[in-house]
């Protein structure tokens, strides 16, 4: 049986929807208070299991006569208020999957992220080879992560039959305007403003039927750089708000502007106690030139992704 960790979220869901659409039975980890989403409501094939990653003793009773493993459970976030509780998810619950994948001989799909990967050598893409240099300044996700992917590969060390993913910026239209979705409702509010940086993205469709073909093959001790394409944020911005028929960002926000607009939100979110929509670390991000190569993956399972812009134009279409 296939155990899925994060099935209520925007890949996990995907994820269950496309492993049943196959005929897959799927037993799939979920917190009390986390919503099913429509998606995969009702679905008969689906067996959902309340329990945390981070209380082994809970994981422990859904492992049983599980043989394949999807770890799609992580917490996201740029803003670094949140660096103990990316650590306590991202790398301690990932050690107990791992632990318990080993202790029960299953094969593990681990979702890792290309924030994990290191940077290219001057003028090429990022590559799988590209390992991580440790940076105590690096954002606390980027750290979680990579701390993540470690105990997978110390995971592997042992013994373990595991594959690891590393996926660009994942979009879809069932994202609606939360996650990866944000950017889309940015843009059809009217933001005046783009970055000047690029990073990868990918549909989520693709993202899980690249993790099944891989999980279904043979391959173990391997990780994949999962994205489409690189695309501009400029050019992104642009499509976004073609596909919503708005005015498109013309002005360019310089970095000195997002240092501005980042501590000024800091100071705003002490008084308000929310979250700043800018953090160092995101107007940091969003001024990098990020390229990835992937070639392995399209080489070794023959998967041909769906371009960025046809994505782009799917979601706005279906978000108007």
């Amino acid at each position: 049986m296939i155990l899925v960790t994060g099935g209520t979220g925007f890949l996990g869901s995907e994820l269950i929807k496309q492993l049943t659409d196959h005929g897959s039975a799927v037993r799939a980890l979920k917190r009390k208070n986390s919503k099913v989403p429509a998606l995969i409501a009702e679905n008969p094939l689906v067996e959902w299991v309340i329990s945390d990653i981070n209380e082994p003793a809970d994981l422990q009773t859904a492992f049983e006569g599980i043989t394949q493993v999807y770890h799609c459970a992580a917490f996201v976030s740029l803003s670094p208020k949140y660096k103990k509780q990316l650590f306590h998810v991202n790398i301690e619950g990932t050690s107990n999957v791992v632990n318990l994948c080993v202790e029960n001989n299953c094969r593990l799909l681990h979702v890792s992220s290309v924030a994990a990967l290191g940077l290219a050598k001057k003028g090429s893409k990022i590559t799988e080879k590209d390992f991580w240099e440790y940076d105590s300044k690096a954002h606390a996700y980027g750290l979680s992560k990579y701390e993540g992917e470690m105990e997978v590969w110390r995971g592997i060390n042992e013994g373990l039959n595991a594959i690891i993913v590393n996926p660009s910026v994942i979009i879809g239209k069932n994202a609606g305007f939360e996650g990866s979705g944000a950017i889309f409702k940015l843009v059809k509010g009217g933001f005046p403003f783009y970055t000047n940086g690029a990073s990868g993205f990918v549909d989520v469709e693709d993202v899980v039927r690249a993790m099944i073909l891989l999980m279904d093959s043979k391959i173990r001790g391997e990780r994949y750089i999962i994205s489409a394409g690189d695309i501009h944020y400029k050019e992104l911005f642009a499509a976004i708000a073609n596909g919503f028929n708005v005015e498109p960002p013309k002005k360019e926000a310089k970095g000195w502007m997002l240092g501005i607009a980042w501590r000024a939100l800091k100071l705003v979110s002490v008084f308000t106690g929310s979250d700043p929509s800018i953090t160092k670390d995101t107007a940091k991000s969003s001024v990098t030139f990020s390229y990835y190569n992937n070639n392995k993956v399209i080489e070794q399972t023959g998967i041909v992704f769906k371009p960025v812009l046809q994505s782009i134009k799917e979601i706005t279409q279906y978000l108007k």
